[in-house]
């Protein structure tokens, strides 16, 4: 029996996972659900994220599963980097409460998907506990094995290859984004999976072959998705201008819409060195505010790119970013890995400051990760890559930065992302880089990363009126500015241009750290409540 032959014998089926935030829909759940056919009726969507407890979690997914006796029971787990540790502590907890009591019989049938089971599996013991690892794209075998294990036929084995759907087959699911996701989370498309090029940091680069959804087929659903009140919509394409034809009928299609609804905001991930000019001159046509592209560059080191197999035109590819940033007012969200095998730190910050130099918007900063099947790892032993033994498996060291240097560099991203990408202090930030006097953003954000975690002990969950205090106490205490000018000149028209209050100057004052005397007679606050009742 297939998934598209009548209803077998009732019983529930939960899909669900853990998403890294609630503003994240679980775009690949849904094209399962989208895909059950006749079993769509007995299928659930549950979404939790990875800050809610398993405990908590466990209850719930039982609940929606219902009474074992009124038929089978299965379970789909999607199975992310992000979410590995929590899913198998889940996967646990479900096993003790699910087992039966006498014969230790499993009750509930539990199937994971997902990147972070598609490969090394024998890595993984804790997939023991599990009934069935479907790897690679579940669109069809998630279904089907659903329909056998309703209908009492068992596979015989464990692991089910997911192949490669056709994609002319496929239910899109767009239909089951609810009205509250179109308003409160990021509405996730795509046109094409799969990506041709080879670069052996990330899990495309086992792809096969890129394939492309019915393009008249999508186009319907975007505008079903736009007359719904989507104005946001992120295509999750690996490479959205590989075909030129689809991207400028795409991008033609949105182009046409866009009196009708001019708050439309479009995010697509581009190849850096692929823009002739009939895709330059629609990208030039939309208005600003209306475009991000996210960049992913990488690397700017060419023998680096040739060492994982990155196949990148430099000299185009700045040039592309010109036009986008100069002629075509696209906001572009560009990449950049540290701990690339062979690339130290001055070579990394040399590739930030190119990107500056530039004038792009945002500098993703990212820690390399040995992700589970991808061939990074042949590099290990003659670059000397250490990674972390658990999830999400970020480089530690490399031949080229120590463990030290990697650790500032971490710090360093977080404040690069938390001062500059976040744009809340342009002025502020650019002013920084002006007084330091190396001529490289890089180096000045860096050192002042160095000292905000020296005075405040870390560099993370800092709000916007503290940043400010940060940056104007280590202008004033390293650079010898006056805290009135850079009032003055940076930090109220920063807040101003973003309609946030303006800090008055006395505002701005870092006060002396809590002493452990003060946070410790806080802590007792709660005895001397119970004392004084």
């Amino acid at each position: 029996m297939s998934a598209d032959s009548p209803s077998p014998a009732p019983g529930a089926i939960v899909l669900a996972t853990l998403n890294a935030k609630y503003i994240h829909a679980a775009f690949g759940l849904r094209y399962l659900q989208a895909n059950m056919g006749p079993l769509r009726a007995h299928t659930q969507l549950r979404e939790f994220t990875i800050l809610q407890r398993p405990l908590d979690i466990a209850e719930a997914l039982l609940e929606a599963l219902g009474d074992p006796r009124s038929g089978p029971r299965i379970l789909g787990l999607g199975v992310y980097i992000w979410n590995v540790e929590e899913t198998r502590a889940l996967v646990e907890l479900l096993r003790r409460v699910d087992t039966g009591a006498e014969t230790g019989a499993r009750k509930l049938v539990i199937v994971v998907g997902g990147p972070e089971v598609s490969h090394e599996l024998d890595e993984q013991p804790w997939l023991a506990q599990v009934d069935y690892v479907i790897t690679g794209e579940g669109d069809r075998a998630f279904p089907e094995l659903c329909a056998r294990l309703l209908d009492g036929r068992r596979p015989l084995t464990r692991v089910l290859d997911g192949g490669l759907p056709d994609l002319d087959s496929l239910t899109l699911p767009y239909a089951l984004y609810t009205d509250h996701d179109l308003s409160h989370r990021v509405v996730y498309v795509e046109a094409s999976r799969g990506c041709p090029y080879r670069c052996e940091f990330c899990l495309s680069s086992l792809d096969k072959k890129v394939r492309a959804f019915p393009l008249e087929a999508l186009l319907g659903e975007f505008d079903s998705l736009l007359e719904r009140g989507a104005r946001h919509l992120k295509f999750v394409d690996r490479t959205f201008n590989l075909d030129i034809a689809r991207s400028r009928a795409i991008l033609e299609h949105f182009l046409a819409r866009l009196e009708r609804y001019p708050e439309l905001f479009l995010h697509f991930e581009l190849v850096p060195d692929r823009l002739p000019e009939e895709l330059r001159e629609l990208i030039a046509r939309f208005p600003p505010g209306s475009l991000q592209f996210e960049v992913g560059i990488q690397t700017l080191d060419d023998a680096v790119g040739r060492r994982i197999s990155r196949r990148q035109r430099v000299d185009r590819t700045f040039a592309n970013l010109e036009f986008l940033r100069e002629r075509a007012h696209v906001h572009l969200h560009t990449d950049l890995i540290i701990g690339l095998p062979g690339e130290d730190l001055e070579g990394f910050g040399a590739g930030l400051d190119r990107l500056i130099a530039a004038g792009v918007q945002e500098v993703q900063v990212g820690v390399l990760k040995r992700l589970r099947g991808t061939p990074i790892v042949r590099h290990a032993e003659p670059f000397g890559l250490v990674f972390e033994p658990r999830p999400p498996y970020a480089i530690l060291r490399t031949d080229a930065i120590d463990f030290p240097t990697m650790q500032r560099l971490r710090r360093f991203a977080q404040v690069w992302d938390n001062f500059w990408n976040h744009g809340d202090m342009p002025r502020t930030m650019a002013q920084l880089w002006r007084v330091d006097g190396r001529g490289s953003p890089f180096a000045a954000t860096l050192a002042f990363s160095d000292w905000l975690f020296a005075r405040a002990g870390r560099v993370h969950a800092i709000s916007l009126i503290n940043r400010a205090r940060y940056l104007c106490a280590f202008l004033v205490e390293v650079h010898g500015c006056a805290l009135e000018a850079i009032h003055e000149g940076c930090v109220a028209p920063d807040f101003e241009a973003r309609g946030k209050g303006v800090p008055q100057l006395g505002d701005l004052s870092l006060g002396p750290k809590a002493s452990g005397r003060g946070r410790a007679r806080d802590a007792n606050e709660r005895q001397r409540r119970h004392a004084s009742g």
